[in-house]
């Protein structure tokens, strides 16, 4: 996995540009989908957003491909300054690299990283698609934030475990074949089996 930092920029960048889209089909279409399509009168989740000018956020009508913008920027960001480094660290405190299996390790990083971004960005989303057309109530806020990180939470954490991960690691792989057969050749069959033993990771 990654052992330098462009390395951690590249993952954290494949990791949110499927995350950020996943996240945007999965409010659109299942979380408010039917609720955009009964206020509109659409037959279709799309002719919904038309209908209504687009996607409301910061108290106006956004196209799909600025909200996916704003929202990629916000996550990208939090990803490398937080969600990476210290989902690393929590994952160390609870498990040795070395001692335990690579797949066992990854998971509790993965759920980690749900457990940092999924609040923070809950909450940056609870900013974001505010209704400011109502008075503004810090109570409202909390419990837009709140609202969001029940309906956010499981889906991040299963698409994370069993979809996005493993397609980003895969990926990964392939980008990096020669950087990864290489250390593999330098580490030698003597070398240390588990490859967050000499990674200089988060």
């Amino acid at each position: 996995m990654p052992r330098n930092q462009l390395q951690r920029m590249i993952f954290a960048f494949l990791t949110v540009v499927i995350t950020v889209h996943g996240y945007v089909f999965y409010s659109l279409y299942v979380v408010n989908g039917a609720v955009l399509m009964q206020a509109t009168g659409a037959d279709s989740v799309l002719h919904a957003i038309a209908a209504q000018g687009g996607v409301y956020m910061f108290g106006k009508m956004l196209p799909i491909w600025a909200v996916i913008i704003i929202e990629f920027f916000c996550a990208y960001a939090l990803e490398c300054l937080l969600g990476s480094p210290v989902s690393y660290k929590m994952a160390c405190k609870m498990f040795d690299p070395p001692k335990h299996h690579p797949m066992i390790f990854e998971t509790v990083i993965i759920s980690c990283t749900v457990l940092i971004m999924c609040p923070l960005m809950s909450f940056f989303a609870a900013w974001m698609y505010y209704p400011y057309y109502a008075t503004f109530h810090i109570l409202t806020l909390l419990a837009n934030w709140l609202k969001l990180v029940c309906f956010n939470f499981p889906f991040a954490f299963f698409s994370q475990i069993f979809f996005i991960q493993p397609f980003v690691r895969w990926a990964f792989k392939k980008i990096f074949a020669k950087d990864i057969a290489a250390h593999h050749t330098q580490a030698g069959p003597d070398g240390p089996q588990n490859e967050w033993q000499t990674a200089d990771m988060q």
